[in-house]
């Protein structure tokens, strides 16, 4: 038995458009271990989420996948539909950002827990629906066995995100993927639905892939992470070097611009700009746009994935050497500085003009 359990490599997605194709994954490679939680974090439309969608083969006809993704010594991409089905659920389960899409509204909780049971394991229906009672009291489900028999208007956005996640520790999988598991929930039901996902995994024994676009998220649950930007992997290390020595610019925006409770009074640094058009990349680096470090190489050449001063820890930086030591408000104050000079005089313009 390997170490590895899910090793993707050269991962590309891509999909048509009126527009021309949108290159949505660019060449990832990665391991997830047994047992260990990789967080994946990065913003909207940087190819967290199509990254495993691909993996579980539930992209549209329509996407253009190519690469390799190894579960166990198996390959995924390119299977049929009737053979992934042999892994989904029982081997890879993955909890969706939106309970309501992933609940069928017309059957009860439990009904559809013990749907999840019986599909990979030859049980009774009562026998299923007791599985689904007590996985539903692991997650927290106050009165359980009333709750099965509940729908799932019946319930709040947080109890809904419980039970998807009982579902998905219903066959004791090998590895959970959580795609934005916490998104539209407020802070204290984040707490609840993030200590339900931890109690599910060690009770199966899973490695997790944690996606989300929040650092405050996966701060306390994951061992490595990796940072995506249009499409690519841009940083992967251990929680502690990406959090506290970070080596490339769009990284150090992310954690400037996260609330930190020991820094109450701090301000936050946002990163400026936007991320660029899938379709029509520019050449080089495509953060140089935004990144106040960029200089007339990054315009040439995108920097590949390369290994840092830290063991296991790699950047795509032409410059990353030069941000030892450099915080989030040094590197992007300046240039808020120069853009807010700079609205000022505009206006200043337009008021005498």
């Amino acid at each position: 038995m390997t170490d590895t359990l899910l090793e993707v490599s050269g991962l590309t997605v891509s999909f048509p458009s009126d527009d021309g194709l949108v290159r949505a994954v660019r060449g990832v490679d990665y391991e997830l271990r047994r047992g260990e939680v990789l967080g994946i974090v990065g913003e909207s439309g940087s190819g967290k989420s199509v990254t495993s969608l691909a993996v579980m083969g539930l992209l549209p006809r329509s996407a253009k996948v190519s690469g390799s993704a190894r579960f166990d010594g198996t390959e995924l991409l390119g299977a049929s539909d009737a053979e992934l089905s042999r892994f989904r659920g029982k081997r890879i389960a993955m909890i969706f950002q939106d309970p309501m899409t992933s609940l069928n509204p017309v059957y009860t909780v439990g009904y559809q827990i013990a749907e999840a049971v019986r599909a990979h394991h030859d049980v009774s229906k009562a026998a299923a629906l007791d599985r689904a009672v007590e996985l539903l009291e692991v997650v927290r489900i106050p009165n359980p066995r009333q709750r099965a028999n509940a729908y799932p208007h019946e319930m709040s956005g947080g109890m809904r995100q419980r039970v998807v996640i009982a579902i998905a520790m219903a066959n004791d999988p090998d590895v959970i993927i959580a795609d934005e598991p916490t998104t539209a929930l407020d802070v204290t039901v984040q707490a609840q639905v993030m200590e339900a996902l931890e109690t599910a995994q060690h009770r199966t024994g899973a490695a997790m892939v944690l996606i989300t676009h929040d650092l405050g998220v996966i701060a306390g649950q994951a061992d490595r992470v990796m940072v995506m930007y249009a499409g690519k992997l841009v940083e992967v290390g251990s929680a502690d070097d990406v959090f506290y020595a970070p080596r490339m610019p769009y990284t150090l925006g992310l954690l400037g611009s996260l609330p930190r409770l020991d820094r109450p009074s701090k301000r936050l640094t946002p990163i400026s700009g936007s991320p660029p058009s899938l379709i029509n990349m520019p050449p080089g680096c495509p953060f140089t746009p935004r990144c106040p470090l960029a200089r007339e190489r990054c315009e040439q050449s995108e920097p590949e994935l390369l290994a840092t001063t830290g063991a296991g820890h790699l950047a795509a930086c032409h410059f990353s050497d030069e941000l030892v030591d450099v915080s989030a408000d040094q590197l992007f104050r300046g240039a808020e500085t120069d853009a807010a000079a700079l609205s000022t005089f505009a206006e200043g313009t337009d008021a005498t003009s």
